[in-house]
C-alpha cells in the first residue's frame, strides 16, 4: 500500500463518521460505568475525542459542538451529580472539557474572525453554565479556577500559533518580492550591458560610413561591416536572454539549449576589444598574474563592467586609446579599464545612464569593490576588486 494512502486524512464519510462513534463512546463510558468516577470518566472522554480529528479539520465549529456535548455529558452523568454524593473540592469530571478547549485552540489559529469570536462565546458560556450549576460550594469556585484559564490558554496558544504561521507568509511573501526585484534588476543589467556597447558602436561607425560614403568607398564598407558584425552579435546576445527568460524549468533540454550558448566571460576580453577597436577606440589588454578559472558569474561580471566602462570611453572620452587590466591575485580579481581623453565635449548632452550604478550593484553582489571616476591627470578610471574562491591546492594544504 502507497506510504501517502495511508497518512492521508480522512475524507468527510470519514470524519462524520468519527464524530458518531465519539458519541457512542461517551454515551457507553457515562451509562457502562455509573459507578466509576468522574475523572475516570473525563480521561476516557479525552482518549475518544481523538475520534474527533477528521471533523475538526472539515468542519471546526461542528466539532466544537460535538465536543461540548460529549463533555456535557460526562459532566451531567457523573456519580457525584447523579447520586446525589459529597462534592470534593474538585470534581474531575471537568477534566473532560479540556477536548473542547482543544478544538477552540484550533479554531483561533485557522478560522475567521467571526467564527473565532462565535466559538470562544459558545465555549464559554457552556462551561460557565455547566460549572455554575453542576459544582456548588466550595467547589465552584475551584472548578472555575481551573477550567476558565485552562479555555483561556487554548485560546492563546491558537492566536500564537495563527500570528507565527502569518510572519511565515509574510516573510516567504517579502522573499519572493525581493527575489522577483533582483531578477528584474539582473535583467536590466544584462540589457544595459549588452545593447548599450552594441548600440554606440553602431552608432560610430554609422557616423563614419556616412561622412565617407562619398570620398572613401572602402571605409564605408568596412563601417557597415563592423555595423552587421555588431548587430548580429547584438541580436543573437538579446535572443540567448529572451531563450532564458522564457525557459520555465530547470530540466535537462534547458541546460542543453544554455549550453549551446554560454555566457561571456573573460576569454571574450580580446573579441571585445576588438569590436571596440572598430568602433575607433584601439584597446590595449593587459593580464598579469597566474590565471586560472574563475566561477562564471564571477567572468561574467567582469566582462560586463570591461563592456560597459569601454562603452563609456567611446561614447564620452573623446580618445582613440585605453587600456584593460585583468590581474589575478590570490584572493581577487582586478579588473581596470582607464583612459586619458579630455571627456565630452563643451555643451554636449549630460548622460543620465544606469552604467555605473549597473557596475556597483554587479559588484555588490559578488561582496567586491568598484571605484570609478575622474584621474587626476586626466581621462577616467573604472577599477573592480572581485573576491575569488581559494584555489584548491591552497585549500587542501591548508587542511
Amino acid at each position: 500500500m502507497d506510504p501517502e494512502t495511508i497518512i492521508r486524512p480522512p475524507g468527510r464519510a470519514g470524519a462524520w463518521a468519527g464524530a458518531a462513534v465519539y458519541l457512542l463512546a461517551v454515551g457507553l463510558l457515562v451509562g457502562g460505568a455509573p459507578r466509576a468516577s468522574g475523572t475516570l470518566h473525563a480521561v476516557g472522554s479525552l482518549l475518544a475525542a481523538g475520534l474527533l480529528v477528521g471533523l475538526v479539520r472539515r468542519a471546526p465549529l461542528v466539532a466544537l459542538g460535538t465536543a461540548l456535548f460529549g463533555s456535557t455529558a460526562v459532566v451531567v452523568g457523573t456519580p457525584a451529580t447523579l447520586h446525589g454524593s459529597a462534592e470534593p473540592a474538585y470534581q474531575g469530571q471537568f477534566l473532560a472539557y479540556l477536548a473542547a478547549d482543544l478544538v477552540l485552540g484550533f479554531i483561533v489559529a485557522t478560522c475567521g474572525r467571526r467564527a473565532r469570536l462565535a466559538a470562544v462565546g459558545v465555549s464559554f458560556t457552556v462551561q460557565l453554565l455547566v460549572i455554575g450549576v453542576f459544582a456548588g460550594g466550595e467547589a465552584l469556585a475551584v472548578n472555575a479556577a481551573i477550567a476558565l484559564p485552562a479555555m483561556a490558554a487554548c485560546c492563546m496558544a491558537g492566536l500564537l500559533s495563527r500570528e507565527r504561521r502569518e510572519h511565515a507568509v509574510a516573510l516567504r511573501t517579502q522573499e519572493v518580492a525581493e527575489a522577483v526585484t533582483a531578477e528584474r534588476l539582473r535583467i536590466a543589467r544584462e540589457l544595459h550591458d549588452m545593447v548599450a556597447h552594441s548600440i554606440g558602436i553602431v552608432a560610430i561607425q554609422a557616423g563614419v560610413g556616412r561622412r565617407v560614403i562619398e570620398t572613401q568607398p572602402a571605409q564605408a564598407r568596412e563601417a557597415l561591416r563592423a555595423i552587421e558584425v555588431t548587430s548580429r552579435e547584438t541580436l543573437s546576445g538579446l535572443r540567448r536572454t529572451l531563450v532564458a527568460l522564457r525557459q520555465a524549468d530547470g530540466g535537462p533540454a534547458a541546460a542543453q539549449r544554455s549550453s549551446l550558448a554560454p555566457s561571456p566571460g573573460l576569454a571574450d576580453i580580446e573579441r571585445l576589444a576588438a569590436a571596440t577597436a572598430d568602433a575607433g577606440v584601439r584597446v590595449e589588454v593587459r593580464r598579469s598574474g597566474e590565471e586560472r578559472p574563475v566561477p562564471a558569474d564571477i567572468g561574467l561580471s567582469a566582462y560586463r563592467i570591461v563592456q560597459e566602462a569601454l562603452t563609456n570611453v567611446v561614447r564620452h572620452a573623446n580618445t582613440g586609446h585605453c587600456r584593460v587590466a585583468i590581474g589575478f591575485e590570490r584572493e581577487e580579481l582586478c579588473v581596470e579599464v582607464v583612459d586619458d581623453g579630455p571627456g565630452p565635449a563643451v555643451g554636449a548632452p549630460a548622460g543620465h545612464g544606469f552604467g555605473i550604478v549597473g557596475m556597483r550593484e554587479r559588484v555588490g553582489l559578488l561582496r567586491g569593490h568598484l571605484s570609478a571616476g575622474p584621474r587626476p591627470g586626466g581621462g577616467f578610471r573604472v577599477a573592480a576588486r572581485l573576491p575569488l574562491p581559494a584555489p584548491v591546492a591552497a585549500a587542501v594544504e591548508g587542511r
